[in-house]
């Protein structure tokens, strides 16, 4: 079991914003390129430092969105370039040229843009619980209903009655998430759900060169399986791994093999190019 580790918090600004940045062993010798990864929209930090505590032989940076977590209120609207264009900045201040990129969700959609926008910094690219944007097939509409209220953030009490709708699949370990989320502003969260309107990666997919792992929640009422083939179908070589009675939070309640998964992905020796 992983030693939880407490990762280094700054404040950084990066085109006029301030972003909460945490860093995982980043000084640390490691024969591995570091993770970067995207959050689950709303989701602060804290919610994935378990993965972050899971993968102790590499460095793993993550930020709040602004209006999530620590990072201050946007004062404008922001998009996938935007964001993505920053990423970039913090990689290059914190000195890593290349990276492995993770995205969850939201954030699978904002690893998809990044990996594409900058793919000479991205190594291998893991999209788990996540689709192509616009041209998806949605979930059921009652969970993303709840989806999309922020009182899933706010109200435990809302969080407990609906996580089953929400998140399908099994439900283990739902208190130790529900206890790391810190909801985000209103402002940051109706931003967070601007940003990605009208956006979809699939006449690009095509051209992703990075090595790209597909995870999906069989089970996943917010996210349907099929997204994951239609990923895996447009992005070439790709590898889809499903999860049998997995939600939406798969990488929470089928923690083991998810890091399993990740941690043979991630070590194993670039495919050699045809």
């Amino acid at each position: 079991m992983a030693i939880s580790e407490s990762p280094e918090f700054t404040v950084e600004q990066v085109g006029g914003r301030d972003l909460r940045v945490a860093r995982w062993r980043w000084d640390q010798p490691s024969e591995h390129p570091p993770l970067l990864f995207f959050n689950g929209i709303g989701a602060n930090i804290e919610a994935v430092a378990p993965l972050a505590d899971a993968l102790p032989d590499r460095a793993f940076i993550t930020f709040d969105m602004p209006g999530v977590g620590g990072s201050p209120d946007p004062l404008v609207p922001y998009n996938p370039f935007l964001m993505s264009w920053h990423a970039s900045d913090l990689l290059e201040r914190f000195g890593a040229p290349l990276v492995d990129v993770m995205g969850v969700s939201w954030g699978g959609a904002m690893a998809q843009h990044f990996a594409l926008q900058h793919s000479g910094q991205v190594r291998k690219l893991v999209l788990a619980a996540t689709t192509a944007g616009m041209l998806m097939v949605p979930g059921k509409l009652a969970a993303l209903s709840k989806m999309a209220d922020p009182r899933r953030y706010v109200d435990p009490a809302f969080m407990e009655q609906h996580f089953r709708t929400l998140y399908g699949g099994l439900t283990g370990g739902k208190d130790e998430h529900i206890s790391r989320l810190k909801p985000p502003s209103p402002r940051g969260y109706l931003y967070q759900l601007l940003c990605m309107i009208g956006w979809t990666s699939a006449p690009v997919l095509p051209f992703l060169k990075a090595e790209t792992l597909i995870m999906m929640g069989e089970e996943d009422a917010i996210v349907p399986l099929i997204n994951g083939k239609i990923l895996k179908t447009l992005i070439p070589g790709s590898r889809l791994e499903t999860f049998p009675d997995g939600g939406h939070l798969f990488m929470l309640t089928h923690k083991d093999r998810t890091v399993a998964l990740l941690r043979e992905f991630l070590s194993e020796t670039q495919a050699a190019a045809a």
